[in-house]
């Protein structure tokens, strides 16, 4: 971390698709006095955003810029084809690029899969947003191949979607400029990553007792940790000292005789009990 909190509210970008409703959820459980600012932005403008401090972290498409980023991916999408419920494709539970030879498929100004061409016929023109292109896959003209999110994200009752095997994938993470990791920013890590309440990573390491000579403290060697401790003290003693049952350089066979036979003699020795 490289500060404290630079504001009293925590701002959180995310772009359309993404559904940060459960991790929301869980900040306002444990931070309640920090309130939690969500910010939209189309996926082109996110990068830009977090750079001039409009969010303070965003989940975002990747790849981003890992020179001025800190980046934690967080899963990557299914890419679907969206068509007409009546359409050919959806005679099957999933379809190839190849199998989309022969149709139109759009290509909208804000992809964001990343090829350079989809596959398919080109339509006359490219839409200007991924929601203007569904409007003409609805319409019958074509049909759209996007990550499986922002498929549902535009859902019609008149179309459906059925996902391509090998199409380009769009991955999604947790992103933050890695010159401004505060306290608050990782809180919201703490939560992604699934960290308890009670957890001692995060913020409550960084303010643990510091650990001097490469060795914890001798306050935490406690219970079992303590006993380890002693045994290899008392290991550590061994090396320089000779064992209570004798020299350390005895023959193994005269120290294993001397126990064993011991305990014989100590078995002969006891009366037989009459029957």
């Amino acid at each position: 971390m490289t500060g404290s909190e630079a504001s009293p509210t925590f701002r959180l970008a995310y772009v359309p698709g993404v559904t940060p409703a459960k991790w929301v959820r869980i900040w306002n459980e444990r931070l309640p006095d920090v309130p939690l600012d969500l910010v939209q932005l189309p996926a082109a403008d996110a990068p830009a955003a977090l750079r001039e401090g409009a969010a303070d972290a965003g989940v975002v498409r990747l790849p981003v810029d890992r020179t001025f980023f800190s980046a934690i991916p967080l899963y990557t999408e299914t890419t679907v084809v969206v068509v007409p419920k009546d359409h050919l494709v959806t005679a099957a539970d999933e379809v190839s690029v190849a199998d989309l030879a022969d149709e139109v498929v759009f290509h909208p100004l804000d992809d964001v899969l990343g090829w350079e061409r989809p596959p398919g016929e080109p339509a006359f023109e490219r839409p200007a947003t991924t929601e203007d292109a569904v409007e003409l896959v609805a319409a019958g003209v074509g049909l759209l191949v996007v990550p499986q999110s922002l498929a549902r994200l535009h859902h019609r009752r008149d179309l459906t979607y059925r996902p391509v095997v090998d199409a380009p994938q769009s991955g999604v993470g947790l992103v933050w400029p890695e010159d401004a990791t505060t306290d608050l920013v990782d809180d919201f890590i703490g939560i992604v990553r699934g960290r308890t309440v009670n957890s001692t990573r995060g913020r409550a390491a960084a303010q643990a007792p510091a650990v001097t000579g490469g060795r914890k403290p001798e306050a935490g060697r406690t219970g079992k940790a303590g006993s380890k401790g002693s045994g290899r003290t008392a290991a550590g003693a061994g090396k320089g000292a000779a064992p209570k049952g004798g020299s350390r350089g005895a023959p193994r066979g005269a120290r294993g005789a001397g126990s064993q036979g011991s305990a014989k003699g100590a078995r002969r020795g006891r009366p037989r009990r009459s029957s």
